[in-house]
């Protein structure tokens, strides 16, 4: 039987959001769903994966609690289960940039769908960056995006600093996994004097899932965080190549 894997995330305040831990556990664990969902004052963030009918009746679920109603979800596909265990989490930040007052739902920069992805990024001038770590950026990006050269996302604001000083103004296009750490990224140059900056909605995934593999710009395998480790047009696994 073929699986259903959905990406999701939501910044929005939750200073409850301990005490949902527990019920969303329970939940998965009953209807065979594994994963990891990660609750933060700041919001939700998950990738879990099981049969489609307990899928759908678990996001349904999520989607039932009101802060969650207009959760929006990614959904791709896998023939065998890509998580060991189900797991829900309590962080400080539901993606770590370590950077305090950052908050994406007042100053996020500017969405673009990715119908609209290849003209803005085919534009003279625009400086398009992933914001993803190096060994992501590896497996597959778009043509012509810079590779800030990180490790991991806390070290964006330094590449920031010493790769983006003096450019202020220029127009920047920015692009992630599934849009969450673009969230956090195009906030934080916001706040810090950059206003022509826009991002991927829904991230690669959602380019992917929606652009036809003869009109795109992306080339490679995306990365994702679990056993299938990559996936190309139309959500197909496409494990990256061995680096």
């Amino acid at each position: 039987m073929t699986l259903s894997v959905s990406a999701f995330y939501k910044f929005v305040e939750l200073p409850d959001f301990r005490a949902l831990r527990d019920p969303l556990l329970a939940m998965c664990r009953d209807k065979g769903i594994r994963g990891t969902i990660l609750l933060a004052p700041e919001g939700i963030n998950g990738t879990i994966a099981g049969a489609p009918q307990e899928m759908t009746e678990v996001m349904a679920s999520i989607r039932a609690m009101p802060v969650f109603a207009d959760l929006e979800s990614k959904t791709s596909h896998a023939k065998t289960m890509p998580f060991r265990r189900m797991k829900v989490r309590l962080k400080k930040e539901i993606v770590t940039l370590g950077v305090a007052g950052i908050d994406p739902r007042h100053m996020a920069g500017h969405y673009v769908e990715p119908c609209d992805w290849n003209r803005l990024i085919s534009e003279p001038g625009v400086l398009v960056i992933d914001t993803r770590n190096a060994f992501e950026v590896a497996a597959g990006t778009f043509r012509g995006a810079i590779d800030p050269g990180t490790t991991s996302f806390g070290e964006f604001p330094a590449f920031v600093t010493r790769a983006l000083a003096g450019r202020e103004q220029q127009k920047i296009a920015m692009f992630c996994t599934g849009g969450i750490r673009c969230e956090k990224a195009t906030s934080f140059l916001r706040a810090h004097g950059f206003e022509n900056v826009h991002h991927l909605r829904g991230g690669i995934l959602k380019y992917l899932e929606t652009v036809p593999e003869a009109e795109s710009l992306w080339q490679g395998s995306c990365f994702v965080f679990d056993e299938r480790e990559g996936l190309g047009h139309g959500l197909a696994v496409e494990p990256p190549a061995p680096r």
